[in-house]
């Protein structure tokens, strides 16, 4: 949804209990009518990606960045999907070369491996949106332990499983 207005209306109508801001269960439930169906730990990471004040809620703003973000991703999907509906794992590593992930083949297999639900060698769009969530949540994450911004890092044990516990979904 790209439109100004639109997203102002629909995000009020999600907000229900009208305080301008949405919780985990509000997003789920209505991106679920827009038949994108995530387990509530997904969500809860979409909010956490976008929740810029920390809250752990989304007010507007922070909801038109998670919407650019959801529509790049799908629109990466939308240009390699045959019309089937899902993306191969070669089409799944191109559109996220297109979204700026650039991953080893070993990460990639591994993430895919994760994400691939019935284990076909294939990705769904819901599957496709909840794996770029991880990535970038991992980039962020990664990117705020990089402090000299040379792609790499060193982590102590308490920073480890500080990582290992935001990256989880």
């Amino acid at each position: 949804m790209e439109n100004p207005k639109a997203l102002k209306e629909w995000f009020h109508r999600v907000d229900s209990n009208n305080n301008g801001s949405i919780n985990a269960s509000q997003l789920k439930n209505a991106l679920a009518v827009g038949n994108l169906d995530f387990p509530l730990a997904v969500v809860q990471q979409m909010i956490r990606m976008y929740d810029f004040d920390r809250n752990g809620t989304m007010d507007f703003e922070e909801f038109v960045a998670l919407n650019k973000f959801l529509l790049k991703v799908q629109n990466a999907f939308s240009q390699l999907d045959r019309g089937n509906g899902f993306l191969t794992l070669d089409d799944v590593y191109q559109a996220l070369v297109k979204l700026g992930f650039s991953l080893d083949s070993p990460a990639f297999f591994t993430v895919c491996e994760s994400f691939d639900q019935n284990k076909m060698g294939v990705i769904r769009l819901d599957a496709f949106i909840s794996l770029c969530i991880f990535v970038q949540s991992a980039r962020n994450l990664f990117n705020s332990f990089d402090t000299t911004k040379q792609g790499r890092v060193t982590l102590d044990f308490n920073q480890f499983v500080y990582c290992t516990a935001n990256c989880r979904m």
